[in-house]
């Protein structure tokens, strides 16, 4: 796969029941149910971040965490997950970093055509590579956009550049996604520009508010918008700005607000996403373990979610 080298931190080798054990790297001729791999890139972020720091903190928070979900009485071993490691980054060209993001996308969704992909960020600019690499392995599937996000992303890249704030809009522009197949759940507030949700309306985006969502239950909302979604595209993607959650539950995401998901919600909606087949992708972006408090405390709550999405997984392919 192009682009893409073996992770720093190496998984524990050998079986126990931790996640750190389970996660194993990826190797030839395997075919899992999971593909794992990492972009760290924050250089592209607006605001100083090194969110680029994430992929290699989340792997080792899997020190943290057994494969036993006790609410579900469920083991996640059952379910294969392997890491093809990270992205190579390039130093200072983003535009390049940008590039082998997609080319390695494309190369991961072709080759592992029926395993899940899930992405750790990096800065939210990845997704729009990664969205345009899973369109160029599958140019005749519509493809359609479930984010979890307080912004709605849609910031004018020739302004900005392809920065974290323009993914959406790139890839709407681009002509990648059509603007009716972007549901946006979370949105609260006030961090969002008046012309930005006139471009939203303009393009048909689907924004949830978090108010609404809540008054019919977050993942009761989830699941009612991605049986919509299933019904118009033929995949989906799903990205998880970690800024969608309150800041007193994510110190470590540089763009987290007052008044936003708690994580219970976040773990609860990422299982209805995990249990819905049309979801193939996955991504988890915008946490900057260089601001976390407590002993990485928004670092543990991103790899819960992240286990939250594969107890889904396991669901599913029970058929429960």
């Amino acid at each position: 796969m192009r682009h893409v080298h073996p992770s720093e931190w190496s998984w524990r080798a050998g079986e126990g029941e931790y996640v750190h054990h389970w996660l194993k790297e990826l190797m030839q001729g395997e075919s899992p149910d999971m593909i794992l791999y990492g972009a760290p890139l924050s250089r592209s972020s607006i605001s100083p971040s090194a969110a680029s720091a994430y992929p290699l903190e989340f792997r080792k928070m899997g020190k943290g965490f057994t494969t036993y979900n006790l609410e579900e009485d469920i083991d996640l071993r059952a379910f294969t997950v392997r890491d093809a490691g990270d992205i190579a980054m390039h130093t200072t060209d983003i535009l390049l970093s940008h590039s082998r993001i997609e080319e390695a996308t494309e190369d991961i969704v072709q080759t592992f055509s029926s395993s899940t992909t899930c992405m750790i960020g990096g800065d939210h600019s990845v997704t729009a590579c990664a969205v345009r690499g899973v369109k160029k392995a599958y140019p005749t599937e519509r493809i359609g956009i479930l984010q979890f996000d307080t912004h709605l992303d849609v910031r004018d890249p020739s302004e900005l550049g392809p920065a974290n704030g323009t993914p959406i809009r790139q890839l709407i522009d681009g002509e990648i996604v059509q603007g009716s197949d972007v549901i946006n759940i979370g949105l609260h507030g006030y961090f969002n520009a008046a012309s930005l949700v006139t471009y939203a309306k303009q393009h048909n985006i689907d924004m949830v508010t978090l108010r609404a969502a809540r008054r019919k239950g977050v993942a009761e909302t989830v699941r009612t918008k991605l049986a919509e979604l299933a019904e118009r595209v033929d995949r989906i993607y799903v990205t998880v700005d970690m800024d969608v959650l309150d800041i007193a539950v994510a110190p470590g995401v540089p763009a987290s607000t007052p008044g936003g998901m708690r994580a219970d919600e976040l773990f609860d909606a990422l299982k209805v996403v995990g249990e819905h087949s049309e979801v193939r992708h996955i991504d988890f972006v915008c946490l900057d373990p260089m601001r976390d408090v407590a002993t990485m405390a928004t670092v543990k709550t991103g790899m819960y979610a992240f286990l939250e999405f594969v107890t889904g997984r396991v669901n599913q392919t029970r058929g429960k």
